[in-house]
């Protein structure tokens, strides 16, 4: 976690300003922080300088901003204050635009409930833009901060990617383990529980397999099609970010495959289960069926039973039961039912 400190004067994320955060990068590594009043008015300086701001898309004067301050078209504004959030990159003239989707670790969120990230880009000012809090554009502003971060517009970019991506990851080893535990508990504890745990990953397999297999394609675009800014590192950067990517939508696959395995695996024993319990009710009714029906037949109350003055007949019947009963359980066992 990023610790805060004088830095933060400026991140004005509890007041009804749609700065967030704003950063002067001084092209070494480092960045000073601005005010929105400042960076609205912010123009290019000292060589390698560069202004980036993080804004909440959804507060009053962002749009106006966008399309007065930095004169960006109609369309391209509502774009990036819209809630169309599917993951998307084009050049826009010497700009790069992109909507990019991060995962949701905030508290009480799914992982597949994905979190969108806006981004324009003309290599001197960087806007990128958010409605929910996302975590990965804090962490490369702690880099900023500690002086140890990126230098240009397409490295921040990069980097952005670059931990947007890595937390799918976390996601993923998150889920593994769980599988992992699943199947080394006992289905016999509680199988209901675990089939409702194995329901919970193969949904948040599927979410995040169709939220982010669309954002392969827009870090394709960008590493294809993006302005002469974007530097020739930056765009290996992006080509590895896509292989890790690419793996890591492997490894859902290769997750969400293991979680029906074990789900059919619990089904199956549970329904071995449930056959073993009607085999055994059935081989006591079968036992039972003769004898209740000899002892029915005697049991009835109308005149004509044989034995009801005899004082021995009731051991007779004992022992008829008893030869009736072992006569089953010799053809039982050569029927091979037990």
């Amino acid at each position: 976690m990023i610790e805060t400190g004088p830095d933060d004067q400026f991140d004005n994320i509890e007041t009804e300003s749609p700065l967030i955060f704003g950063r002067v990068l001084d092209g070494h590594g480092g960045a000073r922080p601005v005010s929105w009043d400042e960076a609205r008015e912010w123009r290019p300086g000292k060589p390698g300088e560069m202004l980036w701001v993080h804004l909440c898309r959804n507060r009053e004067g962002v749009a106006e901003w966008l399309e007065e301050g930095l004169g960006l078209p109609e369309p391209t504004v509502e774009l990036l204050t819209s809630e169309d959030t599917r993951p998307r990159a084009f050049r826009e003239g010497h700009a790069l635009v992109a909507t990019l989707r991060g995962i949701n670790f905030n508290p009480g969120a799914e992982p597949e409930d994905m979190v969108s990230l806006q981004v324009w880009c003309d290599g001197r000012r960087l806007v990128t833009l958010r409605r929910r809090p996302l975590q990965t554009p804090r962490s490369v502003m702690g880099h900023l901060d500690k002086g140890d971060g990126p230098v240009d517009a397409g490295a921040v970019i990069t980097l952005l990617v670059e931990h947007m991506i890595a937390r799918m990851n976390r996601s993923i080893i998150d889920m593994n383990e769980v599988i992992d535990r699943l199947e080394e508990a006992d289905p016999e504890d509680d199988a209901e529980e675990m089939l409702d745990k194995i329901a919970t990953i193969r949904r948040n397999c599927l979410g995040l397999k169709r939220h982010m297999a669309p954002q392969h394609e827009a870090l394709e675009r960008i590493s294809r099609e993006a302005p002469e800014w974007f530097e020739a590192h930056d765009r290996r950067e992006i080509a590895e970010t896509i292989d890790r990517l690419r793996r890591y939508l492997d490894d859902l696959d290769i997750s969400k495959e293991s979680a029906v395995v074990l789900q059919d695996d619990l089904r199956a024993r549970a329904a071995a289960s449930a056959d073993r319990t009607s085999y055994i009710l059935t081989i006591v009714a079968a036992i039972f069926l003769p004898l209740s029906f000899v002892t029915g037949l005697l049991g009835i109350n109308v005149g004509g039973i044989p034995g009801v003055q005899d004082p021995d007949a009731f051991w007779v019947v004992v022992v008829l039961c008893v030869a009736i009963l072992t006569v089953q359980l010799v053809m039982f066992w050569k029927w091979k039912w037990f």
